[in-house]
C-alpha cells in the first residue's frame, strides 16, 4: 500500500514534541497540599502547569498495563486483545509504552508550547497519578517526580472537613484515601528508578524558601525564592484542583500543621476511623512516607481538645454542589429519589440509544 499522500485536506501532521527532560510531576495523596506546591511552582519562571489534567490515570487502564472494573466496552476482552497484539510487535512491551510517550509527549509539549514564556517544564499535579506510579515510571523513566506527603492523620481530616462537612464515616467509605495513597507512595518512594525527590507538607509549610531551593536544584532550574508569594502568578485554565483552601492565603502558612490533633482529641470516634484505616497500613510504609509510627499520634498528647473549633466557612458553589450531592447520593438505593432518577436514565438511554 503507497503512502498517504499529504494535501490541503490531508495536512502532514505536525512533528511529535520531544519531552525528554521537560516534564515533572508532583506526586500526593487528596489534601496532601499539593496544589500549593504546584502553586509555588507554577509561579517560578521555568515550570508551567494546569490544573489537574487526569490524563495518566485514564490512559494506564485501557488494558495492557490494567483494566477498568466497567467500561462501555468488553473491558476484559480489550485486555486480552490489546496484550495479544502488543507481544506480536518487534518491540514487544517497549513499543507500547513507546506509543503511550508519545501520546502524552504530543499533549504535554502542545500545551507547554502555550506557556506565556517559554517555560522549561510542563508540570502534571493530578492526585490519582499516585496509584498508577509504576505506569508512569514505564512511560516518562527519566521524568523528575515530586513526591509530596503530609501526616496521614492530617490527610485525612482535611478530606473530610473539606468535603464531608466533617462526616468521617462518609468520607472514609466513599474512599479510604489513607490506605490507598500511603502504600503506594510508600513502594513508589522505595523502589523508583526515575530521579525522585521527597517532599513534606510540614517542612513546606514551615520553611517554604528552603524546600523550593531543594526542588529548584533537583529540577535544575533557578531559585526563585519570590515564587512562595504563590498568588502573584494566576494559574491558567480552568480545572480540578483545590477549590476551598490554597486561594485564602498569598503563601504558605502554618496553621494546619497539627490541627488534626486538637479535632482528634476532642472526638475518639474521628480518631478511631483514621486509625483503622492506619491499622492496615505497614509501619514500613509510614517509615517511607516519612513517617514515624512510633511517634505518630504524639501531637495529639499536647493537644488542647478545646481548641478545635469547627471552621465557619462562607458556602461558596463548589460547598453547594457538595453538598447537594451528598444528599443525593446518600443511601440512594433505598430512598424515593433513587427510583426516579433509575427511571429517568433508562428513558434516556432509550431516547440516545444509536445516536
Amino acid at each position: 500500500m503507497s503512502e498517504p499522500e499529504f494535501t490541503a485536506a490531508n495536512p502532514e501532521p505536525a512533528p511529535i514534541p520531544d519531552m525528554r527532560g521537560r516534564v515533572c510531576f508532583v506526586i500526593g495523596s487528596p489534601r496532601s497540599g499539593s496544589t500549593l506546591l504546584m502553586r509555588i511552582l507554577n509561579a517560578t519562571s521555568a515550570i508551567y502547569s494546569r490544573p489537574e489534567p487526569h490524563l495518566f490515570p485514564a490512559l494506564a487502564h485501557l488494558g495492557f498495563w490494567d483494566r477498568v472494573d466497567s467500561a462501555p466496552y468488553d473491558q476484559i476482552q480489550a485486555q486480552d486483545g490489546t496484550r495479544d497484539f502488543v507481544s506480536d510487535l518487534p518491540g514487544g512491551e517497549a513499543d507500547y509504552y513507546d506509543a503511550c510517550r508519545a501520546y502524552m509527549d504530543i499533549l504535554y509539549g502542545r500545551i507547554l508550547a502555550t506557556a506565556p514564556g517559554g517555560e522549561r517544564y510542563f508540570l502534571d499535579k493530578t492526585p490519582a497519578n499516585a496509584l498508577v506510579l509504576p505506569f508512569m515510571e514505564r512511560v516518562y523513566p527519566d521524568a523528575k517526580f515530586i513526591v509530596l506527603t503530609r501526616h496521614p492523620a492530617a490527610i485525612f481530616a482535611s478530606y473530610a472537613n473539606s468535603f464531608f462537612d466533617g462526616d468521617f464515616d462518609s468520607a472514609v467509605k466513599f474512599n479510604p484515601i489513607i490506605s490507598r495513597y500511603v502504600p503506594a507512595m510508600a513502594d513508589f518512594l522505595r523502589t523508583a528508578s526515575a530521579p525522585v525527590l521527597h517532599v513534606r507538607y510540614e517542612d513546606l509549610v514551615q520553611d517554604p524558601e528552603s524546600t523550593l531551593e531543594r526542588i529548584s536544584s533537583f529540577l535544575d532550574i533557578p531559585f526563585e525564592p519570590e515564587a512562595v508569594n504563590y498568588s502573584k502568578t494566576a494559574v491558567d485554565g480552568k480545572g480540578l484542583g483545590d477549590p476551598v483552601g490554597v486561594a485564602q492565603h498569598s503563601r504558605p502558612v502554618t496553621a494546619s500543621v497539627h490541627k488534626w490533633a486538637s479535632e482528634f482529641a476532642a472526638d475518639s470516634t474521628k480518631f478511631a476511623i483514621v486509625a483503622d484505616q492506619l491499622s492496615t497500613v505497614p509501619e514500613d510504609d509510614i517509615r517511607a512516607f516519612g513517617y514515624d509510627p512510633n511517634t505518630l499520634w504524639a501531637p495529639m498528647q499536647e493537644a488542647d481538645p478545646t481548641a478545635w473549633v469547627p471552621a465557619k466557612k462562607k458556602m461558596d458553589r463548589f460547598q453547594r454542589q457538595r453538598r447537594i450531592l451528598r444528599w443525593i447520593r446518600r443511601d440512594i438505593h433505598h430512598r424515593w429519589h433513587g427510583n426516579l432518577i433509575a427511571k429517568i436514565r433508562k428513558v434516556c438511554d432509550i431516547l440516545l440509544r444509536g445516536h
